[in-house]
């Protein structure tokens, strides 16, 4: 098991993710309807414009000054208002239920259930994002709350990629998954 991650071509945003718990929450919440490297280089992006990936320091800045950094070229996200916002909640969430604290999610929890039910407590949250969360916890960072392996996605899921090559792999055979589910 190893925490390195290869979500990007950039080492020092994948170096990011793999020190600062709430940088891949961040690319965890942009990871919808644009790619991995997308998705998990707006974490460096978004602290490079604003100076910070602290939560607290997110959730309270004025919401227009995080847009600008969201839609400043390149853009964070394809809808960099709407992920923005979702950011800022997902800030304003670990702030206010954890004190900032993105590793609180998960330290303590008595069981894998429990941390379901945290994640998809979050904003924008669902059970699908939860899964894939917690699979990449599990699979690169060893945490593995009792009943863990029930919640594992069973589709191609990021908490495969292993190498930068998997990446691609990885499109492929997502895209294979969903064309035999139609």
């Amino acid at each position: 098991m190893t925490n390195t991650l290869f979500y990007t071509d950039d080492d020092a945003a994948n170096e990011l993710l793999e020190n600062d718990p709430f940088s891949l929450l961040i690319g965890i919440v942009l990871y919808q309807q644009v790619p991995v490297e997308t998705a998990f280089l707006g974490p460096r992006r978004i602290r490079d414009r604003v100076g910070s990936l602290d939560p607290s320091a997110i959730a309270l800045m004025a919401p227009d000054d995080l847009e600008k950094a969201f839609k400043e070229k390149p853009a964070v996200h394809r809808f960099p208002g709407n992920m923005a916002k979702r950011v800022q909640a997902v800030a304003a969430h670990i702030t206010d239920d954890y004190d900032g604290d993105t590793t609180a999610l998960w330290a303590g929890v008595a069981d894998a259930d429990e941390l379901m039910d945290s994640l998809m407590a979050m904003p924008g949250f669902g059970e699908y994002k939860a899964r894939v969360y917690l699979a990449v916890l599990a699979r690169r960072f060893g945490v593995r709350p009792v009943g863990w392996e029930r919640h594992m996605p069973d589709w191609p899921n990021i908490s495969e990629i292993e190498n930068a090559e998997d990446r691609a792999d990885l499109k492929r055979r997502k895209k294979e998954w969903k064309a035999s589910r139609s």
